[in-house]
């Protein structure tokens, strides 16, 4: 795959000596869906608007599509469809009249069948004519995603579209975006819903104090980072874990009524068929066994813990 967006070494710091990005390097594949996960403050928003133009970069320098998006802004920009964060809408303009607007200032033809279609698959035909003024906060979003897609992007930013939304829009939200994927859009997602990033993305990267921490393959980082453990619960609790198992990764669960092992699935032999024969040698008898896998979100946490996002100060 290549590269539809490329970041090289952007750092952005802004006139109270914030730096929101520091020497941040990241390509993003054509058609692929990149989850951008980071804390509140982490440079997330600062990364997307210096990519779609909305704010310029002291440092570096972002190519999309292959071109410069500060020399060819308008070319770039036409590529970029975007949902902020923000509820950024007027009030006395109708919902029609609003996409289709928005259609017109990059310069796309208008296209009525297009913006009828959008308008469908975000279940706002009904609301066609309706102000902008008269709209549950719910289906405000569904108008800015309805914007963000009106001149027919190729990269479409989606910064929190999900929150503090209701379960239906979030459905509505990535039946859309499956749909898109499948027509080759590439699609970056900031979320706080860890368990979306988790079900849609390609690929991972987890941004903290201005500074890409990683970027992964999400299969592939849950097989290097996740946690398998097996939990043994005990017929009778235990005081302590017996000197025979010492040297596994094991602790003692709560009121010592389980024993908790770590292990690695990649490795050539797990060691579980010797801890149970050594558990059963130490004297405890089992009571059940079961197994549980990290998720991305506990991977998310851990790799953030030890990495303080930075003072809040200007956008995120």
């Amino acid at each position: 795959m290549d590269a539809i967006v490329s970041i090289k070494q952007v750092s952005k710091i802004y006139d109270n000596g914030f730096r929101a990005l520091n020497n941040v390097s990241l390509d993003i594949q054509r058609g692929e869906i990149l989850a951008l996960l980071g804390p509140n403050g982490a440079g997330k928003t600062s990364l997307i608007s210096a990519v779609t133009g909305i704010i310029s970069f002291n440092e570096g320098s972002i190519f999309v599509d292959d071109k410069d998006n500060v020399k060819d802004y308008r070319h770039t920009r036409k590529l970029i469809g975007l949902v902020p964060q923000e509820l950024t809408l007027g009030s006395f303009e109708t919902v029609w009249n609003t996409v289709s607007f928005s259609r017109g200032l990059y310069g796309a033809k208008p296209k009525p069948a297009h913006i009828e279609q959008l308008l469908k698959d975000l279940s706002l035909w009904d609301k066609k004519d309706d102000q902008l003024r008269m709209l549950s906060g719910g289906m405000k979003r569904r108008v800015l995603i309805a914007k963000a897609l009106s001149h027919e992007p190729r990269i479409l930013f989606l910064d929190e579209p999900t929150a503090g939304v209701d379960v239906e829009l979030r459905k509505d939200m990535w039946r859309l975006v499956n749909r898109l994927r499948e027509s080759g859009v590439t699609i970056i997602l900031t979320t706080h819903y860890i368990e979306e990033a988790e079900e849609i993305a390609d690929r991972i990267a987890v941004i903290n104090g201005g500074e890409v921490l990683l970027i992964e393959d999400k299969l592939e980082l849950m097989r290097k980072l996740g946690k398998k453990q097996l939990i043994i619960e005990l017929k009778e609790p235990a005081a302590a874990i017996p000197d025979a198992l010492q040297g596994y990764d094991i602790e003692l669960g709560e009121g010592g009524a389980s024993l908790i092992y770590t292990y690695d699935t990649s490795a050539e032999a797990t060691g579980i068929t010797r801890l149970l024969q050594d558990i059963s040698a130490a004297g405890l008898t089992l009571k059940d066994i079961q197994t549980s896998q990290s998720t991305l979100e506990d991977i998310f946490v851990d790799l953030v813990r030890d990495q303080p996002a930075q003072e809040a100060g200007a956008a995120a």
